[in-house]
């Protein structure tokens, strides 16, 4: 069914004459005419109020057009790209919305073109008429309200930014609850709100949160690498990547036991004795200093609570019990150094 005869059908229904319609839409009746009769369509601005006048959901006044294929929606965002090399923004930005009219229910295509168009304005300083920022605040709403999450995530992150260029600072915190909340991007975008709006403290707090986060996934990430090169006994790349995790420790200044706590591993499967014993040494040493981190300036803001000497004796002894493990270490056992670590 075309657009036009769903106005029509839910207009009668609701025993709405076209004049009617058309004064509680700020159109003519002609208008609303020519739109009935497929020969020209409502402005994309209109299709939400249109649909609430009728008392229909958006997809059922759009039904009109079949979503288009990844490949044509990719062709038309080149097509825009290339108009706006050759053409005035104005002259693009009216081609652009005369699309969106024409595919009102892709809302990939609306969400592509409306982000082109705003970065494509604001590279080249075009100044807003009013009616440009209108536009593109309801292309993104719009995506909003789709189906799809990358789609939505994608509207989301735009109306923050958004909002953000604006300075309405309410209105883009807003859009933050559409990010879980363990996606650091969120808690990224809740610092840089913080910052512009004053509340330094807690901007750097949520900074140093998405900085001690990002050191437990990468030192995690860094063991499934190193994991893998000892799957394929590739003996120099395991190195590697430990001495990257262990980089990856000081530069976030977590203290000498992170530093070294993946490398036993590697030395005990090498069999080398002086780096086996040399680890060991340092892990035991650096139970003292198990959350350096914590003193830290780069987590200064974060509550940080370190363990107490009962917990660090606690540790020191199951280090050593399982050093005393005859399967894993057997071979250091005619080792004296070793025998007086383990004592």
């Amino acid at each position: 069914m075309q657009i036009g005869e769903v106005i029509r059908k839910y207009r009668r229904e609701k025993n709405m004459t076209q004049e009617e319609m058309a004064g509680l839409l700020g159109v003519t009746a002609p208008a609303v005419n020519k739109w009935e009769n497929g020969n020209s369509m409502p402005d994309i601005m209109l299709l939400a109020p249109i649909a609430r006048l009728l008392g229909i959901t958006p997809d059922i006044l759009l039904s009109f057009r079949e979503e288009l294929s990844q490949e044509e929606i990719d062709r038309m965002i080149k097509e825009a790209d290339a108009r706006l090399q050759n053409s005035t923004w104005e002259e693009v930005f009216l081609w652009a919305k005369k699309i969106m009219e024409e595919y009102p229910n892709c809302e990939e295509l609306i969400l592509n073109l409306a982000e082109v168009l705003e970065a494509f304005r604001l590279m080249q300083d075009i100044p807003d008429t009013g009616e440009y920022e209108k536009f593109t605040e309801d292309c993104y709403k719009r995506a909003l309200e789709s189906k799809k999450e990358s789609l939505r995530y994608r509207s989301a992150d735009a109306l923050f930014h958004f909002y953000m260029r604006k300075e309405h600072y309410e209105e883009a915190e807003a859009y933050l609850h559409f990010f879980s909340e363990q996606n650091p991007e969120r808690k990224r975008k809740q610092a840089f709100l913080y910052s512009k709006t004053g509340r330094l403290q807690e901007a750097y707090k949520a900074y140093e949160e998405i900085l001690f986060s990002g050191y437990q996934m990468a030192a995690v990430v860094f063991y499934g690498l190193f994991g893998l090169s000892m799957q394929e006994k590739d003996m120099e790349k395991a190195d590697m990547f430990l001495e990257k995790h262990k980089g990856l420790a000081e530069l976030f200044e977590m203290g000498t036991y992170q530093a070294n706590s993946c490398r036993l591993e590697l030395a005990v499967v090498q069999k080398d004795e002086e780096k086996t014993l040399e680890i060991m040494e340092r892990l035991l040493e650096g139970v003292e200093e198990l959350t350096a981190f914590a003193k830290s300036p780069l987590y200064a803001h974060m509550s940080l609570r370190e363990p107490g000497e009962e917990f660090k004796a606690k540790v020191k002894q199951n280090l050593l019990e399982s050093f005393r493990d005859e399967e894993t270490y057997g071979f250091l056992k005619e080792n004296k150094r070793y025998q007086n670590l383990v004592k």
